[in-house]
This record gives structure tokens, C-alpha cells and sequence, in this order.
């Protein structure tokens, strides 16, 4: 299935469902990182992991340095949900995060998602602009056993939602609020962010 509902900062901040066409394949696309699409990138990044150590999935932020690019560091809602989570970030690292969003294998559904979409996301008490995509078509690698697509392989589907991108914040702690609703799908993470000059990362 691929329709999911994500609401992070989503999955989103929202993860909403998607349900869409899905086809085996193991090669990721060509393109390097920087030409990507974000939403493209966020939702690899999101359906990498099984359940036990998905970054949408996270109650604690245990994983969410799980598979992250290096160039930009991402965050992710909820299923549903309220999560406080709380995570050591490299010091230099520009921070992106849907308030919330979907990919679905029917365009139609972004336009009725994005119709009565809200959203925001604060960054130390500060209100961060976000970025409205009301449709783009994407292609993406979802990992095996992965919460977000429910298949593995490469997956094509039309993405939507409202993002934001924080310069990189500077050292020491940092209060990320991410909060999104389309319907009555509602997304509330909150982040303490540890910036430091080296961090770990997991494979």
C-alpha cells in the first residue's frame, strides 16, 4: 500500500498514506543529492527503515540519526499522533521537515489533502515560513519491511505538503515544534535538537 499521511516537521510532518504503483528495482536514481527533489530525498530517507528503527515511528528520537544525507538533516512527524523525541545533530547541518504531507499514487489526492491542509513548525519559539508543494511526481527506494509504503523497491508517486528548511543551527540545544492537520489527521512532534560539533550516526 502507498498512502500515508506524514506529518513531521512530517511522513510529516504528516505521513499520509499512500497508496500508489509500486515496481522491484535496487538502483537508486542518478541524480546526485543536490538535484533531487526534496520531498523525492525526505521520503527515501523515511521509508529506508523496518518499523523497529523508522525514523517516523521513533517515540524518542532514539533513530532519527538513522540514514541521514549529510547535507541537510531531516525530521519527521508522526503516524498520528503526539511524539517527543531528542536528538544529537552535527554542527553545520541545514535542518528540512514537513509540517506535514502525502504521497499517493493518485494526484487527485494531493489536491483534496493540500485544500484543507495547516501547518506549523517552530524553531526556538520562532515561527519558521514554509514552502506550500501542492503537487510534484517523485520517485524514491523504500527499504524492506519499512512502516511508510508497506513495499520495497522503487516506488513513483505524487507528493504534496508543507515544508521547511532552518539554516544550520548553532551549537548547544534547540526547540523544533512541528505540528500539521489535513482532516482529521493531526500531527504534533516536538524536537530537542543537541547540536554539536561531531555526532553519531547509524548505517
Amino acid at each position: 500500500m502507498l498512502r500515508r499521511v506524514i506529518a513531521v516537521a512530517s511522513c510529516g510532518v504528516v505521513l499520509a498514506g499512500c497508496n500508489g504503483p509500486t515496481g522491484a528495482g535496487t538502483a537508486p536514481p542518478t541524480a546526485s543529492p543536490a538535484q533531487r527533489s526534496i520531498q523525492a530525498r525526505w521520503w527515501e530517507w523515511a521509508a529506508t527503515e523496518p518499523v523497529d528503527t523508522n525514523p517516523v515511528a521513533d517515540r524518542t528520537g532514539t533513530h532519527c540519526a538513522r540514514n541521514q544525507p549529510g547535507d541537510v538533516w531531516f525530521l519527521a512527524g508522526t503516524f498520528g499522533g503526539q511524539v517527543q523525541r531528542r536528538c544529537t545533530v552535527p554542527l553545520g547541518v541545514r535542518l528540512v521537515a514537513p509540517a506535514i504531507n502525502l504521497v499517493s499514487g493518485d494526484e487527485d489526492d494531493c489536491r483534496s489533502y493540500m485544500a484543507g491542509v495547516t501547518g506549523t513548525i517552530q524553531f526556538d519559539g520562532a515561527e519558521v515560513p514554509l514552502e506550500r508543494i501542492e503537487h510534484e511526481a517523485i520517485t524514491f527506494i523504500a527499504g524492506p519491511g519499512n512502516p511508510v509504503t508497506d513495499t520495497s523497491g522503487k516506488t513513483r508517486g505524487d507528493a504534496c505538503g508543507l515544508w521547511a528548511r532552518i539554516d544550520p543551527p548553532g551549537a548547544g540545544e534547540h526547540k523544533v515544534r512541528i505540528h500539521g492537520k489535513s482532516g482529521t489527521f493531526e500531527v504534533d512532534a516536538q524536537y530537542t535538537l543537541v547540536v554539536t560539533a561531531t555526532s553519531q550516526s547509524a548505517a
